[in-house]
């Protein structure tokens, strides 16, 4: 069975910073597209940001310029580093991993809140 265990959530002010790790142990973390999603409550998941095994990223248009991902072949980690975060940003955030070579092979952390308020 296929772990994802996030860490790195917790209450930020406004403005202030915050960086989200994900390790995904006993697997070839190369081979993996991986992403940060978020559900805010009483909304759907969205995507965040994705990187993929070629190290390609993407964002949604709410958070460029702000946030940045990345990952770490070698530590089976992806990290989402988030900036001038905003009480929108307020969520849960889940790490996934999609193998770019087995379709269908795809797994999801079990999230880590973040809150940002003053």
């Amino acid at each position: 069975q296929v772990q994802l265990v996030e860490s790195g959530g917790g209450l930020v002010q406004p403005g202030g910073s915050l960086r989200l790790s994900c390790v995904v142990p006993g697997i070839i973390f190369s081979i993996y597209d991986m992403g940060w999603y978020r559900q805010a409550p009483g909304k759907q998941r969205e995507l965040v940001a994705t990187i993929t095994r070629a190290g390609r990223t993407n964002y949604t248009f709410t958070v460029k310029g702000r946030f940045s991902i990345s990952r770490d072949n070698a530590k089976n980690t992806v990290y989402l580093l988030m900036n001038n975060l905003k009480a929108e940003d307020t969520a849960v955030y889940y790490c996934n991993a999609k193998n770019a070579i087995f379709a269908g092979r795809t797994y999801w952390g079990q999230g880590t809140q973040v809150t940002v308020s003053s």
